[in-house]
């Protein structure tokens, strides 16, 4: 595998304008990880594949920054103002599309059982200018991607849209969701999410464990929650989109970042264990995570907490997927790079990125990992056979997403799925593109039967452990079987690639879940 670089120098020039990449030499196991058969400790897409890996390592940066907490109003509500503002990434100044004037947004927290309310108020200038896809911009919504909540009325329901100036009043009753749960918020208006989600729109929900915060088999372990995303500033704005090329391929930007910051510095004392509840807010870029001379021991999935820790060395996180990993520093000391490592997703540049810098520091700790997380989590058994059976394809073409032949311009004009409130269903997903596709389906979380192409160790870990994912990774010219319950909620909602310019471009469809 060939690799390129740039100077220290030449690295600190580029950054002042957003571009960021320079050589730096590998720990053994990573260099294994790189040059073998990719995936969770081998197999799949992630090795063998040729070509020039780009190594992104920046200097180490600021210290860890931990994303604040959303605030209530005196009406018990979460307020989000979606607003423009002048910031500086990397030290560049840039005008984002914000939460609250931040990037990420808040965090926002809630309990099982809650009713969750956020007032969110659109104000971004007036305009009726359009994008090149033809939609009118500035007009935005609310998507709680991940959560288990009704699709209907005030919920989580994406035909409600506010135009500039403009505030919606959301309520998400809980009664059914999933302690421990990893979620996060993004716009969801079709034909604009790709350019407000690049501009900087999103931000972490945390349901919290069934304890409480600082209770539970995970509450004494300090706890940082982590929002990748990528961004490439260009004349102090996101980089515009100026063709429906970029929408084919989904943008990757040269400044990826954790939470808004270029490669920080997180000290952990030697012995401590660490939480991190990392989500990928990337639009396109696939992140394959490892950590050099440690392991990850993931407790947690997109739909919750798992039976135990599982020790992976590397693990894929597509765009829109989430992991609750565990981090013992079991070293003598030193510093160590957290990494995307390259990943070969079609239609993309092969790069290796220094994401964060863990730092030994502070007195020793004698932590230990539990034996046991969340002794509910079950894969489930029943016969498959008799469960309806669905296909959806996905296909590109001339600049348009498909699903089973119809590329998305409305609710009426999509492919509909029709489902019986209370069931259960077999899906199969079908790739026949020559890029992976993260397939996301709103309101219930799946469980992945089975994966056919890609990588195998992906493949492996979610068709193995009691994982509930609502988003999976279709590999290219491949297919996922997955169990879809039906459960607690009717109404109108969606699935669709979360590649979310395919998205803009119609690989998405309804799915109508009906009262039996």
């Amino acid at each position: 595998m060939k690799t390129k670089g740039i100077s220290r120098r030449k690295f600190i020039a580029a950054t002042s304008a957003g571009v960021a990449g320079v050589y730096v030499g590998l720990h053994a196991s990573l260099a294994r990880a790189m040059m073998g058969s990719g995936g969770m400790g081998g197999g799949g897409m992630g090795g063998g594949m040729g070509g020039t890996t780009t190594i992104i390592d920046p200097p180490p940066g600021a210290a860890f920054f931990d994303i604040p907490d959303a605030t209530k109003n005196s009406a018990g509500a979460y307020e989000l103002l979606v607003q423009e503002a002048k910031l500086r990434l990397n030290g560049t100044p840039v005008t984002l599309l914000t939460y609250n004037g931040m990037y990420p947004g808040p965090v926002i927290r809630a309990a099982k059982g809650d009713m969750l309310k956020v007032r969110m108020v659109n104000g971004l200038p007036k305009t009726t200018a359009t994008n090149i896809l033809g939609h009118r911009r500035n007009i935005t919504n609310l998507h709680t991607h991940g959560l288990h909540v009704s699709p209907s009325g005030m919920a989580d329901n994406m035909m409600m849209m506010a135009a500039p100036g403009e505030a919606l009043d959301y309520e998400y009753d809980l009664a059914f969701e999933e302690p421990g749960h990893l979620n996060f918020y993004h716009p969801h208006v079709h034909g604009t999410v790709a350019e407000q989600y690049w501009g900087g729109l999103a931000g972490p929900l945390v349901i919290e464990d069934k304890e409480g915060r600082g209770a539970g088999p995970l509450g004494g372990y300090e706890t940082h929650v982590m929002l990748i995303k990528d961004i490439t500033i260009s004349s102090g704005l996101p980089e515009p989109y100026t063709s429906t090329s970029q929408y084919m391929r989904g943008k990757e930007g040269n400044l990826v970042m954790v939470n808004g910051r270029v490669n920080p510095v997180l000290s952990i004392r030697p012995g401590q264990v660490q939480r991190w509840q990392i989500v990928n807010a990337c639009n396109a870029r696939f992140l394959k995570l490892s950590l050099d001379r440690h392991s990850l021991w993931l407790v947690g999935t997109d739909g919750g907490l798992l039976d135990k820790p599982y020790q992976l060395s590397t693990i894929l996180l597509a765009p829109g997927e989430r992991i609750d990993v565990l981090v013992k520093a079991d070293q003598a000391g030193g510093s160590f790079k957290f990494l995307s490592l390259p990943y070969d997703r079609g239609m993309s540049s092969l790069q290796q990125i220094t994401l964060l810098t863990l730092a030994y520091s502070g007195i020793s700790a004698s932590d230990t990992l539990p034996l046991t997380v969340n002794p509910a989590a079950t894969r489930l058994n029943m016969n498959f056979s008799l469960l309806p059976r669905r296909q959806i394809t996905l296909s590109m073409m001339m600049g348009k997403g498909y699903i089973n032949g119809i590329s998305f311009t409305g609710m009426d004009k999509a492919y509909t799925i029709m489902s019986k409130l209370g069931t259960y269903e077999v899906w199969q997903i079908v790739n026949q593109s020559n890029m992976d596709h993260p397939f996301h389906q709103h309101v219930n979380s799946c469980q992945v039967l089975s994966i056919s192409g890609g990588d195998s160790s992906y493949a492996s870990l979610y068709t193995t452990i009691p994982a509930w994912k609502d988003v999976v990774t279709v590999p290219k010219m491949g297919s996922v079987t997955m169990l879809v319950p039906v459960t607690d909620y009717d109404g109108m909602t969606m699935f669709h690639c979360h590649i979310v310019e395919h998205e803009d471009i119609g690989m998405m469809g309804v799915w109508d879940i009906m009262m039996m």
